[in-house]
């Protein structure tokens, strides 16, 4: 299972290459700056995430299974068990992910794009391939090792020392804590990348904690009820309408 989620991982992060050398290319702050040779890119940032990744997917696995969070798919497929119903995760995480993706589109149109500083304006730009990419295999798959099988699970471990059940698991107060922190405290973390942009705002450090809280307490509750392939694959639908008709929306409005 390791291995399985490690190399999905390492997928995810080739998968959000071309969006990142096109953003790069978009922003006068990088342009200005040498860019490293091609290979060298390719190979230190599989490398850096090489390093986190394993952390995270061992981590996160052990912790997992110790609060009672399932990969109930992959599971099922690795113990050559009886097989797990695919519709029973498919169904509640398109009937949320679908919806995450629209309450973000709109919450971006009315709330934040007008808004946003001129330097986003050449993001808009990206070819539709590159941002799918990026938002559906790297958000999909590799920031879900990231932020629910370890940070979900490894601030709920932590929380259950204090909440916890009759039958020493953590309590639903602290699944739900574990869950809304580790959204926000992910997204926090990318405010420097942001900043590389732009100068931080009030606006946008706003956008970033709410979007981005929104959407992963949503994954977050799909990955304690129903699994962490129901996060993924919401994960994956949400960015479906938010690169597709959600960016058409989001670029007339500006």
């Amino acid at each position: 299972m390791f291995g399985v989620l490690l190399t999905a991982g390492l997928v995810g992060t080739l998968a959000a290459l071309p969006f990142l050398l096109a953003m790069v290319a978009a922003n006068p702050r990088f342009a200005a700056r040498p860019a490293p040779p091609l290979p060298v890119l390719v190979l230190g940032t599989l490398a850096q995430s090489t390093v986190l990744l394993t952390i995270a997917v061992g981590v996160g696995l052990v912790l997992a299974h110790r609060v009672g969070l399932r990969i109930p798919l992959l599971q099922a497929w690795l113990a050559g068990g009886t097989p797990v119903r695919a519709a029973g995760l498919l169904i509640p995480a398109l009937l949320w992910g679908l919806p995450a993706g629209v309450a973000l589109v709109f919450a971006e149109v009315l709330l934040f794009a007008r808004d946003l500083p001129p330097e986003f304006h050449p993001l808009l730009r990206i070819p539709f391939w590159k941002r799918l990419l990026a938002g559906v295999v790297y958000g999909g798959v590799t920031e879900e090792l990231l932020t629910r099988l370890f940070l979900v699970s490894l601030l709920a471990w932590s929380l259950g020392f204090v909440w916890k059940t009759s039958a020493g698991l953590p309590s639903d107060g602290a699944f739900w804590g574990a869950i809304v922190v580790a959204a926000l405290l992910f997204r926090a973390l990318h405010l420097p990348a942001t900043a590389a942009i732009a100068p931080l705002t009030s606006l946008l450090v706003l956008r970033a904690l709410l979007l981005n809280g929104i959407a992963g307490v949503v994954f977050g509750f799909l990955f304690w009820r129903h699994g962490l392939e129901a996060a993924m694959l919401a994960h994956a639908s949400a960015h479906l309408v938010l690169q597709g008709p959600g960016f058409v929306l989001i670029r007339a409005v500006l």
